[in-house]
Parts: C-alpha cells; sequence; structure tokens
C-alpha cells in the first residue's frame, strides 16, 4: 500500500472514532451508480427531521456514501476522502468501520466511481435490518475479520457488490430491502427515476415502522469538473411532510425543469438559439405538467423564456409568453424595465414600452 494512502485512512479512521455520533437515524436508503451514464447517488426516507442532512453524500469522479441506523456523519466525508484517495468503497467502508468503536449500531452502505459497492449491517441496528448489494458476495464472510488487526470484536454482515446497495432498519418487516432492489433493477428512467422506484417499493412494502417525514435523493455527475455546484444534477431535501416521497418527487420534477432553463440559458450564450428555446419549452411542459408545481413556477419560466426571444429579434414570438407571465404575476410587468441597464433587454423605451403593455 502507498505510505501517503495508508496514513490517510489511518488518520481518517482515527478522525471517525473521535467523532463517533449515536443519533437515531433509522431509515432506509439506496446508493447507486448508474453504469450508462457513470452518474452515481443518494435517496432516503426516514421517520426523523431532516434526514438529507446527515444520511446522504455524494461526489462527482468519486462516490457515495448513505450512512445511518444509530448515525456518525463523519462516515461520509470521510468514506468520499478515502475514495478521493483511490480506495475502492469496500476498503473505505471497511477502515472506517474498524476504527469505531460501536461499529455495530451502524448501517452504512458506499458506492465508488467504478461502481464497486458495499455495505455494512451491524448486529446491535433495530431490526428488521438488512441490506442487500446488486451480485452481493457475503460468502461467509465475518465481520469480525475487517477488525482483526485491530482486534475488536463487532458483529454483523459485510456485503460487497456492483452497481448498488439497498439497506433499512427498524422496518415494519424484513421484506423492505429486497422489495427495493426489485424495484430498482426494474425500473425505467434515469438513476433519479430508479432510485425514487426504489424508494416507492420500500415505502409500498410497509416502510419505516414509525411512519414516514423527511426524504431526500443526491445525483451527482460521473466526473468532476472542479466546480462542485456545477457537479450536482439533483440535490434535494424533504425536512418535515406528511408525506415526503410524494413532495420529494414533485421537488425531482421541478429540479428537471430548472435544469432545462439552465441548459437553455448556456445555449443562448453559445448563440445556439434553437437548443435554447428547446431546452426552454422542455422546462415549460414539466412545470405545466407536474401537479403540484405551483402557477408561479411556470410565470418564471416563461418570462425568461420570452426575454430570450426578444435577445433573438423574435420579439413577435416573445409578446404572448410575456402576457401569459404577467397574467399570472404582475410583478413581472414591474420588473420588465429595469432589466436594460442590466443587459438582459435591449435599450429600447417604445420596446419595452410595447411588452409592458401585454
Amino acid at each position: 500500500m502507498n505510505i501517503a494512502l495508508h496514513a490517510l485512512l489511518v488518520f481518517l479512521a482515527l478522525l471517525a472514532s473521535a467523532t463517533a455520533q449515536l443519533r437515531p437515524v433509522n431509515t432506509f436508503s439506496i446508493v447507486a451508480r448508474d453504469p450508462a451514464t457513470g452518474e452515481m447517488g443518494v435517496a432516503v426516507q426516514s421517520h426523523w427531521f431532516s434526514v438529507g442532512s446527515v444520511v446522504p453524500w455524494a461526489e462527482a469522479g468519486v462516490g457515495a456514501v448513505a450512512t445511518q441506523s444509530f448515525v456518525d456523519p463523519s462516515y461520509g466525508p470521510l468514506g468520499l476522502a478515502l475514495m478521493r484517495a483511490g480506495r475502492n468503497a469496500p476498503d473505505a467502508l471497511g477502515g472506517l468501520l474498524g476504527a469505531d468503536t460501536s461499529p455495530q449500531v451502524r448501517q452504512v452502505a458506499m458506492i465508488d466511481s467504478k461502481g464497486d459497492a458495499a455495505a455494512f449491517t451491524g448486529c446491535k441496528d433495530i431490526q428488521a435490518a438488512g441490506e442487500e448489494v446488486r451480485g452481493q458476495n457475503i460468502g461467509g464472510l465475518e465481520v469480525q475479520y475487517v477488525f482483526r488487526k485491530i482486534e475488536l470484536k463487532p458483529c454483523g454482515t459485510f456485503a460487497t457488490g456492483k452497481d448498488y446497495s439497498v439497506q433499512a432498519n427498524l422496518m415494519s418487516n424484513d421484506q423492505i430491502w429486497p422489495a427495493m432492489a426489485k424495484a430498482y433493477q426494474e425500473a425505467k428512467g434515469d438513476l433519479a427515476d430508479r432510485m425514487l422506484a426504489a424508494l416507492d417499493a420500500a415505502q409500498a412494502a410497509g416502510g419505516d415502522i414509525r411512519g414516514r417525514q423527511s426524504a431526500a435523493l443526491i445525483v451527482v455527475k460521473a466526473k468532476s469538473s472542479g466546480k462542485p455546484w456545477e457537479d450536482r444534477v439533483f440535490d434535494l431535501r424533504v425536512d418535515d411532510a406528511a408525506e415526503p416521497l410524494k413532495e420529494l418527487r414533485r421537488l425531482v420534477a421541478l429540479q428537471r425543469a430548472y435544469n432545462h432553463m439552465n441548459a437553455g440559458d448556456v445555449a443562448v450564450e453559445h448563440h445556439d438559439n434553437e437548443a435554447a428555446l428547446r431546452e426552454y419549452s422542455a422546462a415549460e411542459e414539466i412545470a405545466a405538467s407536474t401537479p403540484g408545481i405551483l402557477p408561479s413556477r411556470l410565470a418564471e419560466m416563461t418570462y425568461w423564456h420570452a426575454v430570450a426571444l426578444v435577445t433573438m429579434k423574435r420579439v413577435d414570438e416573445a409578446l404572448p409568453l410575456f402576457k401569459k407571465a404577467f397574467a399570472i404575476e404582475p410583478g413581472w410587468r414591474t420588473l420588465t424595465p429595469r432589466l436594460p441597464n442590466s443587459g438582459l433587454l435591449p435599450d429600447d423605451p417604445k420596446l419595452i414600452e410595447r411588452i409592458i403593455q401585454q
């Protein structure tokens, strides 16, 4: 092993032990990598406030982590640090568990950028509890083997596999994680769609014995751009809701719409007018067709679509869109005369007057 890498592993493991937490974030989750796109993600639901602030972690080009049960949040950033340094997911997870003074109450899953996955369920996790990793290879492996070098004797199951891991604890029954695995494998769509299908299946099979409260979903790109704010395809949290999965699906749809809006803005910058209009139209279609998305959200998308048309000198096409936006939210009409000063509309008083009269 590279000496520097070994030193990093030891340091991070000790840090994990020093920062151990015992917060009862009992839940069900999935970590996954899409082999077609390389995108990685985490999705989770729990009867615990703001599950998205402690359980899911992901970094483009590195991997994803779900840390739960009597949760130690440090498994997230430290697991990512180890994978960033070159460790695969099973090694990263094993190293952190090895330094943990209470691994028997943890449940943690990790997946790396190559799709290697690992999951651990401690024997003291509240039942029903378990995990399923695609192509998992438990093979009689005892967790004591992972910790042998530091002479700890925890208990639990350590599974490795490929592409995804589903895990759950404090469930109403032991069919939750098998239902999640089946749903994820059979679902269509992109990574977010498939992970949401796994969460829905868990809830349909009985879910958390206490009910439901919060949910979260993160999807990151296959490769890092060096700009983390650009590498997150989805980063959504529902901190407290009667039906968190329903609300999470609404937010995913809304994020898709805004992703199209952002792509449209980029196309405008590159003077690709047709691509820009295609993206703006896609955003409006999603916002208009998704139950629960407020009309004011659609108004914003319609308004900026109209602004883009004006900058393309397609004013006649823009005017009906301005009219639609103004009808939903009159504040857009008030805003319009302020845009020429920022260079977002031409400094043409007659044109501005024509727009605001719509």
